[in-house]
């Protein structure tokens, strides 16, 4: 998706570059695991439960509540996907740490994780014995079934998308209220089996059992959007009470007892309270001053110079997220239906500059491969720079120069379509310097943000480039190489083409394609596979990636044990305030 935050990158402004230019570029990247308070740091996996550690109320603020309220089948928000960790479970969930295995599926629910049979159309997992939710229902393998049933009977926002090739789904796609998926998820109530059995291979099914979409509920949950009212839980806390304008306070599951560390541990804080209205200055003085301990949204840039260095630095964290920051080129129309112009811009960017416009390297890493940091398939071989075949160190214009020449290109037009906003106006002036310093005419054309996505998509717009965004829902590398290149995702005269670039190789589609079945059998495979196709892509150039943002988080001098997941940012579960 586009992204599913409240708030991104794109709301930090310009005076960012200017604060943090004096500062070293800001607080170093985070591996995870800080004690806080200037202590040792673990190495990056979350240790063992310190029973010393354990108690004490975590306060939380955000300047407002959910986007999608508590319903885990329905929310579709960053802010809700990070709360509903400590909430709810699956078959599996990604690790609840810090590191490679935060973007890993672990065994949740389930006892292991199951190897795919019959050509990777059919896992089993044996449900866990002994998990009782928060209201006192026995969790029953039942339980799964039904689940899945409701995810289609409300229409839950990926049940067709991700979830389309469960037996039986097309039906309940077709008619959501008579939802039966018998033929598709076979129940063993003795022996403590589930059986999904699906119609076509997806090397990416245990990944999106991960996401809270595929949360396992009490089978008796309404078939409905619950909206505020909470539903019962199988994690470590579960919600007392949720207001949209002032709240929410969530309490220890008096029934939970810690299964596995790595999927859903148990939590440190007796009670976690989340105030909502509370504005980014305000919720930065409550920080400090030690009435709050940690904010959801944006550190105000302003700040970002006080907190990153002095007395408050160990409490500042900056940390890659699963997301690209890119331009997009056309390449059916001119001039980047020749490839040549579109590795001359690759060849061109100079991704320091557009780092430092964003606030500097504690808000984003120049990259310039589409995979992000800590995804299988992702390699610092950056062909698009002065020294090509490691991280990148620079843009040669001087090539990039030579092959619009070679094009005979030059003096032609290019629009430039941006988000009305600070921080993308200025990434687009400064595309529409660079297109003109290598011989073009270039314009920036600026649209709603609230429209901007859906416009560049549709290709009856004839949106020669943009400048946009891409937030992973689950760490597969297909969620990037597949859902923005293949010809799958390329839908002419369609809001929904996230292709934006319109490239369509049917050889590109089958390297993602090999990468992706090899993830069935062999890791090291895939992992080689996905790699080859990436750079495949990027000697295509449909896209020129520019940086990966970074989350930023500030704490009270008081919280221990942070830790960072690649997808769902800190893991507020494993704070400890005493």
């Amino acid at each position: 998706m586009k992204t599913f935050t409240k708030t991104s990158i794109g709301a930090v402004a310009l005076s960012a570059a200017l604060l943090l230019s004096g500062c070293g570029g800001g607080a170093a990247p985070d591996a995870g695991g800080d004690t806080s308070k200037g202590q040792e740091e673990t190495g990056g996996a979350n240790p063992e439960f310190q029973e010393e550690h354990k108690g004490g109320t975590l306060n939380l603020v955000a300047a407002s509540g959910f986007t999608g309220g508590l319903d885990p089948q329905i929310n579709y928000s960053n802010d809700g996907w990070q709360v509903f960790q400590f909430l709810y479970d699956g078959l599996t969930k990604l690790g609840q740490t810090s590191g490679p295995e935060s973007s890993l599926p672990q065994a949740d629910l389930a006892e292991e994780l199951p190897t795919a049979e019959d050509d990777g159309k059919q896992y089993t997992f044996k449900i866990r014995e002994g998990i009782t939710y928060s209201d006192g229902h026995v969790l029953e393998p039942a339980d799964v079934k039904a689940s899945f049933e409701r995810m289609f009977k409300i229409s839950g926002p990926t049940s067709s998308a991700w979830f389309d090739v469960i037996t039986g789904a097309d039906v309940c796609i077709e008619t959501p209220e008579g939802c039966d998926l018998s033929d598709g998820i076979v129940v063993d109530d003795a022996a403590r089996t589930v059986t999904f059995k699906l119609t076509k291979a997806d090397p990416d099914f245990l990944y999106k059992l991960a996401t809270p979409h595929a949360s396992v509920l009490p089978a008796d949950s309404p078939a409905k959007d619950v909206g505020g009212s909470p539903l019962p839980s199988t994690g470590p806390y579960f919600v007392e009470s949720y207001d949209a304008k002032t709240g929410l306070v969530a309490k220890r599951n008096p029934n939970f007892k810690e299964w596995s560390h790595l999927a859903q541990p148990q939590g440190y804080a007796d009670e976690i309270v989340y105030s909502f209205g509370v504005e980014g200055q305000n919720a930065v003085t409550k920080i400090k001053n030690g009435d709050a301990d940690w904010m959801f949204d944006p550190v105000p840039t302003d700040r970002l110079a006080e907190l990153s260095t002095g007395a408050t630095a160990s409490q500042f964290h900056a940390n890659e997220q699963a997301a690209m920051e890119y331009f997009t080129m056309n390449v059916n129309l001119a001039p980047f239906d020749d490839v040549r112009v579109r590795q001359a811009v690759n060849y061109a960017i100079d991704r320091a500059a557009m780092v430092k416009l964003v606030g500097g390297e504690a808000l984003a890493t120049p990259v310039c491969t589409i995979l992000p940091p800590g995804f299988m398939g992702h390699s610092d071989d950056c062909m698009y720079t002065a020294k090509p075949g490691g991280a990148w160190d620079g843009p040669d214009m001087e090539k990039a120069k030579k092959l619009v020449a070679e094009s005979g290109t030059a003096g032609q037009e290019v629009n430039i379509y941006v988000e009305n906003i600070p921080v993308r106006v200025e990434g687009g002036k400064y595309m529409q310097s660079l297109l003109n310093e290598l011989g073009y005419k270039a314009k920036l054309t600026k649209l709603s943000d609230s429209i901007h996505f859906n416009y560049v998509q549709n290709t009856d717009n004839n949106v020669q480039m943009s400048f946009t965004q891409w937030y992973a829902d689950y760490p597969a590398p297909s969620a990037f190489l597949q859902v923005l290149t293949s010809c799958a995702s390329f839908n002419p005269s369609s809001e929904s083409s996230v292709n934006i670039a319109g490239i369509c190789d049917p050889e590109l589609d089958k390297m993602m394609d090999a990468a992706a079945e090899a993830q069935l059998t062999d890791a090291d495979e895939a992992d080689k596979l996905w790699a080859e196709a990436d750079r495949a892509m990027m000697e295509a150039s449909p896209l020129a990636p520019v940086f990966t943002p970074k989350r930023i988080d500030f704490l009270s001098e008081r919280v221990g044990n942070y830790h960072f997941s690649n997808l769902y940012s800190a893991v507020l579960s494993q704070f400890w305030v005493q």
